[in-house]
């Protein structure tokens, strides 16, 4: 079991030091800041055309954050799990509401008219697909069981279900604890695998967190230690350029798994899921040199 875990927000969090153990998500701007972040990257970048797609992709979520609430019985459900189960929004235990078929419908129908014949062919696919295949479909994505997802759907899927987690993140009225031990490879909200860690600058300036790729939470790490397999020794930092450049991927001999660490301190402009995204000569370079990527980026995965 994770060392963090959620309590309601009436008991006391408690906690090691003054260090926040989890910071939820905050939607109001957040898939706009990663969209404008995208445009950037996208200028003279050999994926231009797909960053500026993804950012599509990222705007579609804002407006479904903007203009489509959570259920209610969505919401009582996802507080009645508080204190019972670990993490409270376990992706593997929590019943899907439908809520995020909705979700899916609006993001497909603001970016089939800006896409390639192609990919308005899947969005086509998933318009007129019953709620069995949506549920089937998302249940082997969940599970990264890739090869049973119908070609061209997962980034569709994932972009939805990822906004309905998130909410449900941000709705969680609760706290939480972190007591000392280890199991931190998780997301404790949701039980997802992390996209990348980050160092933040602000208010956590200097501490490490790792960025869950389905909610959107970050949950807090220490540095210098594998974020896969926890392991504080063989620990190796790559970068393209600098040695103190603002991304790089922190390697681990001993489990050869890799993630990118985000250096939000010295630029308060990166943007976790954008810049991992945009930096893939980095992950290719890592690659070579036999390590294996630990997380999953959404707008990467496969199928």
């Amino acid at each position: 079991m994770s060392s963090i875990q959620f309590v309601p927000a009436e008991q006391l969090s408690g906690g090691i030091g003054t260090i926040t153990p989890v910071l939820l998500p905050r939607l109001d701007k957040l898939y706009q800041q990663r969209a404008k972040r995208l445009q950037q990257l996208a200028q003279d970048h050999p994926m231009q055309d797909y960053l500026l797609f993804c950012a599509q992709m990222a705007l579609a979520q804002q407006e479904v954050v903007h203009k489509l609430a959570l259920p209610k019985t969505a919401i009582e459900i996802i507080q009645q799990r508080l204190g019972k189960e670990h993490p409270p929004l376990n992706w593997q235990k929590l019943e899907r509401d439908h809520y995020w078929h909705t979700a899916l419908n609006s993001i497909v129908e603001q970016v089939k008219d800006l896409s390639t014949e192609q990919v308005q062919a899947v969005c086509q696919q998933l318009l007129v697909a019953s709620t069995e295949q949506l549920e089937s479909a998302a249940g082997y994505l969940l599970a990264q069981k890739f090869s049973q997802v119908p070609k061209g759907w997962a980034l569709f899927l994932w972009s939805a279900l990822s906004v309905y987690w998130a909410q449900m993140a941000e709705a969680l009225s609760a706290s939480a604890k972190a007591d000392y031990g280890e199991q931190r490879q998780f997301c404790p909200v949701c039980g997802g695998v992390p996209c990348a860690s980050v160092i933040r600058g602000g208010a956590q300036n200097g501490l490490r967190y790792l960025h869950c790729n389905l909610c959107e939470s970050q949950w807090h790490l220490v540095r210098v230690k594998c974020s896969n397999c926890e392991g504080t020794s063989g620990l190796h930092y790559w970068s393209l350029d600098e040695k103190n450049a603002t991304i790089k991927a922190e390697s681990c001999d001993a489990c050869e798994s890799y993630l990118k660490v985000i250096y939000q301190e010295k630029d308060l402009h990166l943007e976790v899921i954008a810049d991992d995204l945009a930096s893939l000569a980095l992950d290719a370079g890592v690659e070579e040199e036999g390590f294996s990527r630990s997380g999953l980026n959404p707008y990467l995965l496969p199928s």
